[in-house]
């Protein structure tokens, strides 16, 4: 009997669940929907649990330079060959999550930020060893490896600097990818201290997405949109695609094509009713999606047990948060 392939549980990593032997549930149209309509700067809203994560490290994985391509073989993007020849692998990508950017209050997460930026920083330390930067590049980026960020301008100017130091060392422009950009500011409501971590944000956005001459182009996720006027103040070829759009509306969460595949897969077709019967509620534009976290974790359950009882897993892992409107 063949050996099935382990459910994703929590995994966030494109390349560990496909070199691991995890399941996978194809979202590389993504890629190619992203460069046939794709601003300088994108944003996609969605709920938590619905794969934003893992789309931002499969672009990742995708797009940057020195890349593992067998990490695509017979996924629906290398059909695409021509695709595949113009962008697998050709760019230096830029990559921070600001999912732990949560301090208690203002220093606290002023310094979380910084440590975000270095370890990204740290990542990309073969600059060092660049003939194309100079000397004072490089002593750039030993202070962001450092994690020197006493001066706020000096932060605030991070990614611009780090996108700068990349496509001089390329002769590419890079491709800036933010994870849970409105976390901290979440946080920063909840503990007081919001309107100092709105204009913090403000600064590394706009220096790093609107005055950025290194850029390609950005792609940003969170749970909501936050206005337009405040933390993306003057951009240009700014996109937001929210569960209201249509497009990209399956590429964020399962389809009932995707929940059937999997249940084959499993044997578990006879499931199928249940699962729709209970996380078959969501809408993105005008596509009926599942949460993949709850078709996982049930379908890990019945895996276990056939008769195992029904459960509400997003309810009981991600606890929802409110976010003002920022003037």
């Amino acid at each position: 009997m063949e050996k099935k392939k382990m459910l994703p549980i929590g995994m966030e990593f494109f390349a560990d669940i496909r070199t691991r032997g995890y399941y996978y549930v194809d979202k590389t149209g993504f890629i190619s929907e992203l460069l046939n309509a794709c601003g300088s700067v994108n944003l996609f809203t969605r709920p938590r649990r619905f794969g934003k994560s893992l789309n931002l490290d499969m672009l990742k994985c995708f797009f940057e330079i020195g890349t593992d391509a067998a990490l695509f073989d017979g996924l629906n993007i290398s059909r695409d060959t021509k695709l595949c020849e113009q962008h697998l692998g050709k760019y230096p990508v830029l990559s921070i999550s600001l999912k732990d950017v949560q301090g208690a209050d203002y220093k606290n997460a002023y310094d979380l930020l910084g440590i975000t930026i270095s370890e990204e920083a740290e990542r990309l330390d073969y600059l060092l060893e660049s003939e194309r930067l100079t000397q004072m590049d490089k002593e750039k980026l030993v202070r962001l490896i450092r994690g020197d960020f006493e001066q706020p301008a000096f932060l605030q100017n991070s990614l611009k600097l780090l996108s700068r130091l990349l496509q001089k060392h390329y002769g590419t422009k890079v491709i800036l990818l933010i994870d849970e950009y409105d976390v901290p500011l979440d946080k920063a409501y909840q503990k007081g201290y919001y309107q100092e971590m709105v204009e913090l944000i403000r600064l590394l956005f706009s220096r790093g997405l609107k005055t950025n001459q290194s850029l390609e182009f950005a792609v940003i996720t969170g749970c909501l949109r936050i206005a337009k006027e405040s933390i993306f103040t003057g951009l240009n070829n700014f996109k937001v695609r929210t569960i209201l759009d249509a497009g990209y509306a399956e590429q964020f969460g399962f389809t009932d094509h995707e929940v059937k595949e999997m249940l084959c897969y499993y044997n578990l077709e006879h499931k199928f009713s249940d699962l729709k019967e209970w996380y078959d509620g969501y809408h993105f534009g005008l596509t009926e999606v599942y949460c993949p976290w709850d078709i996982i974790n049930q379908c890990d359950k019945f895996l276990e047990a056939d008769d195992a009882p029904m459960e509400a897993h997003w309810e009981n892992s991600s606890g929802a948060f409110y976010l003002p409107p920022v003037i």
